[in-house]
Formats: structure tokens, sequence, C-alpha cells
């Protein structure tokens, strides 16, 4: 490229998005894979899908061959201004209410509450029934 790298927004790195103007970031580095979109061995629909945004994790993901890395330096153009990239948001679950193991023990005194006068009632209604039919 000679002389100084250009360094480029990811706004201006996202504008080119397409079949004929593709470029990506890998590694803070600003890739122009236009000519290499029909040979790419993953077909082209990876590259266009990765454009946008910093796409180093879904280059590493790939696991690409040293020679497929020594290939990025023909495509190379600039840099990428960092600060313009969003930070990635690491994805925290909804709060759950803590499960309180104290909770338990008042669960289960409170089904018996209710199961306990249940079973004395059938038991009173089997024996007297029994007692009814055996006299």
């Amino acid at each position: 490229m000679g002389g100084e790298s250009r360094v480029f927004t990811l706004a201006e790195v996202s504008g080119h998005n397409h079949r004929k103007d593709c470029w990506l970031v890998i590694e803070g580095k600003v890739y122009d894979v236009t000519k290499f979109l029909e040979d790419h061995p993953g077909g082209d629909e990876v590259l266009l899908s990765a454009t946008g945004k910093d796409a180093t994790d879904d280059f590493e993901d790939v696991g690409h061959s040293t020679s497929a890395r020594s290939m990025m330096d023909e495509f190379y153009v600039g840099d990428i201004d960092t600060s313009t990239i969003p930070t990635k948001v690491k994805y925290t679950p909804p709060k759950q209410p803590h499960y309180n193991q104290d909770k338990t023990p008042e669960f289960i005194i409170r089904l018996l509450q209710f199961l306990a006068p249940l079973v004395i009632l059938g038991l009173a209604v089997g024996i007297r029934f029994y007692t009814k039919s055996s006299a």
C-alpha cells in the first residue's frame, strides 16, 4: 500500500457490505475482500454476513489455516478505529428470585397443614364406614 495505513471508522467500513464492495474487520484490521468473495471456500454469504461488525470471533471460530491467514495481507486496506466498535455486551440472564432453602420447610408445613386434616377426615369416614358395615 505504501505510506501510512488509513484508519477507518466502523460506520465507514459498514457501508461496504455487498457483493460488489465487501469489507471486513478482523483483529483490528480492515480488509477489502470483494475480489475474494467467489473464491472463499466457505462461500460469499459467510463473508457478507460478517460485514458491519468486528468479525474476529467469526474468523477465529472457523479455525483458518496459516496459508489463509497469510492470504489476508493482499486484501488489507487499513486499520479500524477501535473506539467506533461497540463494546461487546455480555449476556446477563434476567434476575431470578434467589432460591431460599429456608422456604422449603415452610412449603412442606403448609402442604401438611392442608393434607393432614384430609387424611384424618378420610380415616374417620373409612372407620365409620367400616364399623357400620361390620355391625
